[in-house]
């Protein structure tokens, strides 16, 4: 399990909501449980569950993230696996400044670790990011290349444009290969409605599935799957999250807006 699913690069609004206004972004809290939904016969794994907590915080000049996700495998001979990963980053407005770090656990041993900062000339790059670890090194972001925020706010432009496909490259300084090739698909659309958490009852939805592929890959396989509903706001809910030999769901059970601190 590799990707740490940073949910912020992932936001996309569908495309029948018209020339309507997206709304802001939402600095918020939220918790996710989650439950194996499906198990590949050519896995080793037969059960998981787990959680993941994630924060997004509006720090006036940027956008500072939190995702931590612990989750439990169990494989054929029974063995429990324990896997955490925790990911922090802050990522400035004007989508040219990123600082990442991010650090994976297996049973308490530091499987994976990235730290750094990416930089781009201008919207889009070019760049480049200068890695710490796993070791010092740079990695060239070719023209078009988008960071989380930037990401989402051109998957938002997208759809209100009536698109149901978008792909672009993605750096977000979770693996040391660098930036990752990024598709997504609008899957259908839903309408505000009630739901468990008020503050979201007055947005609009949309299920997407992303693919995430490494741009150096031999395959033309993804890496990394994820399907999810999201708010205009950004909040996100009804994961799938799929790891190739396993499938999980990922339900929302606790949210909270954070107040802006500027």
């Amino acid at each position: 399990m590799r990707r740490t699913v940073p949910l912020f690069t992932c936001l996309v609004l569908a495309g029948s909501l018209g020339s309507a206004p997206a709304a802001e972004m939402a600095a918020h809290r939220a918790f996710y449980h989650l439950t194996m939904d499906e198990q590949r016969a050519s896995s080793d794994i037969v059960a998981a569950e787990g959680h993941m907590a994630y924060e997004v915080i509006d720090a006036c000049d940027g956008w500072a993230t939190r995702q931590r996700l612990q989750m439990t495998t169990t494989n054929r001979d029974g063995q429990n696996i324990e896997m955490e990963t925790d990911y922090v980053t802050w990522e400035s407005k004007d989508g040219l400044k990123l600082t990442f770090h991010l650090r994976q656990l297996t049973d308490t041993a530091v499987t994976s670790e990235t730290s750094g900062e990416a930089a781009l000339e201008r919207e889009g790059g070019p760049g480049e990011a200068r890695y710490t670890l796993p070791g010092a090194m740079t990695k060239t972001l070719a023209a078009g290349t988008l960071l989380p925020m930037k990401h989402t706010e051109a998957l938002l432009a997208a759809a209100h444009d009536g698109k149901k496909f978008f792909a672009a490259p993605l750096f977000d300084g979770t693996s040391e290969k660098g930036p990752q090739d990024t598709s997504v698909t609008i899957l259908g659309l839903l309408p505000a409605e009630p739901t468990s958490f008020p503050p979201l009852d007055s947005h609009p939805s949309a299920k997407v599935h992303i693919a995430f592929f490494d741009q150096d890959a031999a395959t033309p396989q993804p890496d990394y799957e994820v399907g999810m509903r999201y708010w205009d706001n950004g909040v996100a809910d009804d994961l799938k999250m799929d790891f190739g030999g396993f499938v999980m769901d990922g339900k929302m059970t606790d949210f909270v807006i954070i107040p802006p601190g500027c």
